[in-house]
C-alpha cells in the first residue's frame, strides 16, 4: 500500500516539484512517514546521506505538535459529528495497539515506532504516548530513537546501505 501511494505521489509531482520536497513532504504524513519518504527518495535518486536526513526531519517535524496538542484538536474535532467519527476510529486503533505499549512501557514503544510496518510509526506513537499521558519528556526521545531505528531499517531496504 505505502509503495503504490509513494508511486502515484513521485509520478503525478516529479517534474514540478523538487526531489527533495517531495521525498519531505511525503515522510510528514502518517501511514506514510519516513518508510514512504525513504522510498520516494529512492524512486528519485536522492543521495542516501540526504534522503536519510531529509525524511528523519519530515517524519520528526510533527511529532512534538502531536504529543503537545493531540488532545486539544480532538476536543475541537468531536464538536462536529463528522469530525467525531474520525477521533472516535483514531482512538480504537490507538487503544488497539495501547496494550502492547503498556505492557512493556517504553521498550514496546521504541519497538512500535521503530518497526517499520503500515499502522506503526512516529505519528501513531505519538498518538497512543499522547492518549496514555506519557509524558513529553519521557516519550520525545523514545519516539526519535524508533524513527531512527527505522530509518536505519528502511535504509538497508531501500538503498542497501545503512
Amino acid at each position: 500500500m505505502v509503495d503504490s501511494i509513494v508511486n502515484a505521489v513521485v509520478d503525478f509531482f516529479k517534474n514540478d516539484i523538487p526531489a527533495e520536497l517531495i521525498a519531505f513532504v511525503i515522510s510528514l504524513f502518517p501511514v506514510l512517514e519516513l518508510r514512504g519518504g525513504m522510498i520516494a527518495a529512492r524512486l528519485l535518486e536522492i543521495d542516501f546521506i540526504k534522503a536519510f536526513l531529509i525524511c528523519y526531519i519530515g517524519n520528526m517535524l510533527p511529532i512534538p505538535f502531536i504529543l503537545l496538542f493531540i488532545k486539544k484538536i480532538f476536543a475541537i474535532m468531536r464538536k462536529n459529528k463528522h469530525l467525531a467519527k474520525i477521533v472516535e476510529k483514531m482512538e480504537a486503533r490507538s487503544d488497539k495497539k495501547k496494550g502492547t505499549m503498556e505492557k512493556y512501557k517504553e521498550w514496546g514503544l521504541l519497538l512500535f515506532v521503530a518497526i517499520p510496518l503500515p499502522g506503526t510509526g512516529g505519528w501513531t506513537g505519538a498518538l497512543i504516548s499522547a492518549l496514555m499521558d506519557l509524558r513529553i519528556k519521557k516519550s520525545l526521545p523514545i519516539i526519535t530513537l524508533g524513527v531512527f531505528i527505522a530509518g536505519l531499517i528502511m535504509s538497508l531496504i531501500t538503498y542497501g546501505i545503512f
